[in-house]
């Protein structure tokens, strides 16, 4: 617009001052070594004028050419886009349908040109992983790792999750480490989380994140509540697979008054204890697991126990049966400890006193054996056949 304007005020210039210097033109030389060049100052504002003029239009020429270039171009490039795009549209539904192989052809042509090429790449990577070819989800991933610098965690975790696929446990909990450090609350990564560490036994790991998921309601209070006991009785095979029985004991002291009084967990620790033959130890977690609160699995335990102070354990059971009522589980614990230590009189009783409330094959042999004990064969027999009919019918 600028180089017009000046055209425009030479020619009124020329115009203007033209008349005014007619006759007196005067002259122009220009001389070389080998000629001469002569004109007349009017001339030579007209050759300047005329080769400005001819500059213009050059320079408009060239701006033409490279702008249609450029259209060129951008014609070619939105072609590839409006391709792109179609081609994703159409592996949304082939993905839909299942057609993995369709699926990771049609977003990985052109995906470059895609609206959001990183998703395109990460969404052809889990399709090639869905059919088995780790070769193409691997290509795949690195070509999304390359445009996706400034925001690596979509790429992460779609490494993680495909790592799972392929079972390669620890090397996924080696990502999740990492994108925890970065990502701490983010709901996927703490849904993958949790799986790499249950698969690789990491149960500290996992205690530490339970809070996240419960904040960022990844898991509903109950999945918390059960991962945690999970964990917990991780920690406890481990305690007892390294340690034994003392490395368990020093485990379960460790832990807060809170968590010992769990108790699914009294009755996880008191199981691994007799299993480790620590009985007098498992016998006082049961003990005390009971004077806070009544649960028939702890009740299942003591005829297990081999303690060298069965009185202990009988006194707990009156005590229960006083304050729970006479049901048939106390009676027929009862009855098992009694047998161990030859009450056979008081342990027939009790087996009497837990049938009368309900029938149960077990309850009829044990009764059977303490007649036999006590010289009532007949009677006995007459256990043991009741027992058999029961049990009969209960397989039908």
């Amino acid at each position: 617009m600028l180089k017009v304007f000046v055209l425009f005020l030479l020619l009124i210039a020329g115009i203007v001052i033209g008349p005014m210097i007619a006759g007196h033109q005067g002259y122009v030389l220009i001389q070389t070594d080998s000629w001469n060049i002569e004109t007349s100052v009017t001339g030579l504002v007209i050759i300047l004028i005329v080769a400005l003029l001819v500059i213009l239009g050059v320079e408009w020429l060239l701006r033409r050419l490279f702008r249609t270039g450029a259209r060129t171009r951008g014609w070619f490039a939105g072609r590839k886009r409006n391709r792109a795009r179609r081609q994703t549209h159409q592996a949304l539904v082939k993905l839909a349908e299942g057609d993995y192989r369709q699926v990771e052809k049609l977003l990985s042509r052109n995906a470059d040109h895609a609206e959001q090429p990183v998703v395109n790449y990460l969404l052809a990577a889990e399709a090639a992983q869905q059919r088995g070819d780790e070769a193409r989800a691997n290509q795949h991933l690195e070509r999304a790792s390359e445009l996706a610098q400034n925001d690596p965690i979509p790429v992460e975790i779609t490494r993680v999750r495909i790592q799972l696929a392929r079972n390669e446990d620890h090397a996924a909990r080696h990502g999740i480490d990492r994108l925890l450090d970065v990502a701490p609350r983010h709901p996927e990564v703490l849904r993958l989380a949790e799986q790499a560490y249950v698969r690789t036994g990491a149960w500290s790991a996992l205690l530490d994140i339970l809070p996240a998921m419960e904040k960022t309601q990844v898991a509903s209070e109950e999945q918390v509540n059960a991962l945690r006991q999970q964990a917990w009785l991780g920690l406890m095979n481990q305690a007892m697979a390294e340690q034994g029985s003392d490395g368990l004991k020093r485990w379960w002291q460790s832990q807060s008054r809170k968590t010992r009084h769990e108790t699914t967990l009294q009755v996880a620790m008191a199981d691994h204890l007799i299993a480790c033959d620590d009985h007098e130890t498992a016998q006082q977690i049961v003990l005390d697991g009971l004077k806070r609160h009544y649960d028939e699995r702890l009740i299942l335990l003591m005829p297990r126990l081999k303690s060298g102070n069965p009185e202990q354990l009988e006194k707990a059971l009156r005590q229960q049966i006083k304050q729970h009522g006479a049901t048939p589980l106390l009676h027929s614990t009862l009855g098992q400890l009694l047998m161990k230590h030859g009450e056979w009189q008081q342990a027939s009783d009790a087996f009497r006193e837990a049938l009368k409330q309900r029938p149960d094959g077990y309850d009829y042999a044990w009764l059977a054996d303490t007649l036999d004990r006590l010289h009532h064969p007949e009677e006995a027999a007459q256990m043991r056949r009741e027992g058999l009919l029961l049990t009969l019918q209960n397989n039908r």
